[in-house]
C-alpha cells in the first residue's frame, strides 16, 4: 500500500517531464539551435568587434522561439502524413502524446513571445524578417508548396536560410550585401541536403503523394541536381573570402569541407555504397555547421 501510494504521488510529475520532452521534440532543437548557430555567425560577422549584449541575447532567443514556433505548426499541418511515413510517425501527434490543440497553442505562443521580444528589445526590421520567415515555413512551404511542385524545398529553402541574416539585421538594424551572401549559401545547400534525405525515403514520399524530386523525376535525375548544386555551393562558398569578409582560415576550411561534400555526392553513383543518401544527409549536416564554424574563428584571428 505505501508503495502504491509513492507511485501514485510521482506519476503526475512524471508525466509532465514527459509532456515537456513532447513539446520539445515538436520544436525540432536540432534544427532550431543550427539556425540559431548561423545566426550567431551573422551577427558575428556584421560587427568589428564585440557584439551588443542586448541585441545578440534577445536576437538569439527570439530567433529560436521563431524558429520552434514554425517546427510546432510544421507538426500540426503534417500530421496526417506523419502519421503515414516511417520516418515520422513516432512523432508526439501521430503517437497521440500531444493534441492538435495543445501543439497549436504551444506553436502561437512561441510565436508571439518571438515577436514581442523581438519588437520590444532588438529592432523592427528583425522582427518583421522573422514574421515572414516563420511565415514562409510553416505555411507557404508545409501548405503549398510541399505538395504543389517537386522544386517544393528550393522555394521553401528561402525560409530556412534566412537564420543569419536576421542575425546580422539585429545587431545592425539592416540588411547588405555580405548578409545575403551568407543567406545564398545555405539556399544553395538545402537541395542536395534534403534531396539526398529525399532519395533515401522516396517510397514514404511516395505512399502520401508529395512530389520529391526523385519521386516526379527518379533518383538518376535528382542525383544529377544534388551534383550541380554541390558544385554551385563550393564555388559561391569562396565569395566570404574573395570579398574580404574572411580570410585564409575559413577559404582553407570552405574548400576542405566542399571538396569532401563532393565527394560524398560522387558516391551516390556508385551503386554498391549502400545507405549513401543518408551519408550524404548526413554529412551536408555536418558541413554547414563547420563551414560557419569557421566563420566564426576566422574572424577573432589577429591575423
Amino acid at each position: 500500500m505505501i508503495t502504491s501510494k509513492i507511485e501514485r504521488a510521482h506519476k503526475p510529475a512524471l508525466v509532465v517531464i514527459g509532456q515537456w520532452r513532447d513539446y520539445l521534440e515538436i520544436t525540432k532543437p536540432k534544427v532550431v539551435l543550427l539556425l540559431v548557430f548561423t545566426a550567431l555567425v551573422g551577427m558575428v560577422l556584421a560587427v568589428p568587434g564585440w557584439l551588443p549584449l542586448k541585441e545578440t541575447l534577445c536576437g538569439l532567443l527570439g530567433i529560436g522561439l521563431a524558429s520552434g514556433s514554425a517546427a510546432t505548426f510544421n507538426h500540426v499541418l503534417d500530421q496526417r502524413v506523419d502519421g503515414i511515413m516511417k520516418r515520422t510517425r513516432n512523432r508526439p501527434i501521430p503517437r497521440g502524446l500531444l493534441s492538435t490543440r495543445q501543439c497549436l497553442v504551444f506553436g502561437l505562443s512561441l510565436g508571439v513571445a518571438a515577436m514581442l521580444l523581438l519588437t520590444l528589445f532588438v529592432n523592427v526590421l528583425t522582427s518583421i524578417l522573422t514574421l515572414f520567415s516563420l511565415i514562409g515555413y510553416a505555411v507557404i512551404y508545409t501548405v503549398y508548396l510541399k505538395r504543389a511542385t517537386p522544386q517544393n524545398i528550393v522555394i521553401g529553402g528561402a525560409a530556412g536560410a534566412m537564420p543569419p541574416v536576421l542575425g546580422w539585421a539585429a545587431v545592425t538594424g539592416e540588411v547588405t550585401a555580405e548578409a545575403l551572401l551568407l543567406f545564398l549559401i545555405i539556399f544553395l545547400w538545402t537541395p542536395p541536403h534534403f534531396w539526398a534525405l529525399a532519395i533515401h525515403r522516396r517510397a514514404d514520399y511516395a505512399k502520401v503523394n508529395i512530389p520529391m524530386l526523385p519521386v516526379t523525376h527518379g533518383v538518376a535525375y535528382t542525383r544529377l541536381q544534388i551534383l550541380l548544386y554541390t558544385i554551385l555551393l563550393l564555388v559561391i562558398s569562396i565569395f566570404p573570402y574573395l570579398i574580404r569578409m574572411s580570410g585564409m582560415v575559413y577559404l582553407a576550411g570552405a574548400l576542405g569541407l566542399g571538396i569532401m561534400f563532393l565527394y560524398q555526392v560522387i558516391m551516390l553513383y556508385v551503386p554498391a555504397r549502400a545507405n549513401q543518401a543518408m551519408r550524404t544527409f548526413a554529412f551536408s549536416i555536418t558541413y554547414l555547421m563547420w563551414l560557419f564554424g569557421f566563420m566564426l574563428v576566422d574572424h577573432y584571428l589577429p591575423w
